[in-house]
């Protein structure tokens, strides 16, 4: 499968999919920075730039998937909701004229859940519209990042399009047993720090800003967690949690601060501070079984860039690109971060679009 990519930040679908043995085809990005990551890992792809540009482009492969999360800030609230009064918001409108000149028979296109009611759903109506003109037939679903393997609450809505039929768009995201009636269990309401343990593995953090789980759009931000009000850590008074048997510490040892769910697969080393038996503390991955945030009397810090990184799904150091010995700086880090897409949820969509492709090619041959 060969996909071109507009908007492409700093490419999740490239991640993504690269892994399947797909080919990128080009790219389409202005903002300095993520291009700049795109240069550093994909220096053999073109990046074609203005995506308003695109009847100058000059693409030397046919494209099978396009792919591209056009500017969601004219359909959130930080943004004001302007909608398609809004020029980036009017970028849904390009990609659909893109969409129009190449002929994929895959598209996928990503925003937040505000696009399904901005402007009481006309916005999005318009590009679902101007999908069905283009001769699409399409499926659009909200996932959220969470359920699939990363430690943050990422609810993105996700149009499929396939060229001339609606069933296979629908194919790869229909889920059957989503209607089984059987919803994810709520998590309990709680006014303490939560705490990460064999019963309750997967609570989150809290934030400043929202009270809810912590993202990178909190640490972009510069959101702090909140600190508890002990002031002398070996006090009584300090937030302690039992860790319980099999949750990643020993058993009848306590954490003297906050334990968050683990970030995708990887270790994070030496962001707890922990409470050993004998009274002494010590940072220790052992204990480190995630860390959002490490919280000591009167002390907070934000996520890293590499936390981010895991949060969206990323390589470690994905983002930094300068050579060995120079810092990245960490702003444009956390920006880029904060408007990619999750990895793992574009992985899971890449995987079925493949299946179904499959499927419909053999049908196709018979």
């Amino acid at each position: 499968m060969k996909f071109l990519s507009v908007c492409s930040g700093i490419e999740a679908a490239s991640v993504a999919w690269h892994p399947l043995g797909w080919e990128s085809v080009a790219y389409s990005e202005i903002e300095p920075f993520p291009c700049k990551v795109l240069q550093h890992h994909y220096p053999d792809v073109p990046n074609l730039g203005d995506m308003t540009k695109f009847k100058e482009w000059n693409l030397d492969s046919d494209v099978d998937v396009f792919v591209g999360g056009t500017p969601c800030q004219s359909f959130s609230v930080a943004g004001l909701r302007k909608g398609l009064d809004d020029p980036r918001g009017n970028l849904m409108l390009v990609h659909l004229a893109i969409a129009k000149q190449y002929r994929p028979n895959w598209l996928v296109w990503e925003n937040v859940p505000g696009v399904l009611s901005s402007a009481d759903g006309r916005d999005f109506g318009s590009f679902l519209g101007g999908l069905a003109e283009c001769g699409y037939g399409f499926a659009y679903r909200v996932l959220d990042a969470q359920y699939f393997g990363v430690a943050q609450r990422r609810k993105r809505v996700f149009v499929v399009g396939y060229f001339g039929d609606w069933r296979p768009a629908a194919a790869v995201l229909f889920e059957r047993h989503s209607l089984s009636g059987h919803p994810a269990p709520s998590r309990n309401k709680g006014q303490e720090v939560t705490a990460s343990t064999s019963a309750s593995p997967s609570v989150g953090s809290l934030c400043a800003r929202t009270g809810q789980s912590i993202s990178v759009q909190d640490a972009a931000q510069g959101h702090l967690m909140p600190i508890y009000g002990g002031s002398d850590p070996n006090t009584a008074d300090t937030v302690t949690s039992k860790w319980a048997k099999g949750s990643g510490g020993p058993a009848g040892n306590e954490c003297g601060l906050f334990v968050a769910q683990p970030i995708a697969t990887h270790d994070v080393a030496g962001t707890m501070l922990s409470r050993n038996t004998s009274g002494g503390f010590s940072n220790s991955i052992d204990y480190a079984a995630a860390g959002y945030m490490a919280i000591q009397a009167m002390a907070v810090r934000r996520l890293t860039p590499v936390e981010c990184e895991r949060l969206q799904g990323f390589p470690d150091s994905y983002t930094d690109i300068q050579p060995k010995g120079k810092a990245t700086s960490d702003g444009p880090r956390y920006k880029a971060l904060g408007n990619s897409m999750a990895v793992p949820v574009m992985a899971w969509i890449g995987k079925r679009i493949q299946e179904v492709d499959a499927i419909c090619k053999t049908q196709q041959n018979k």
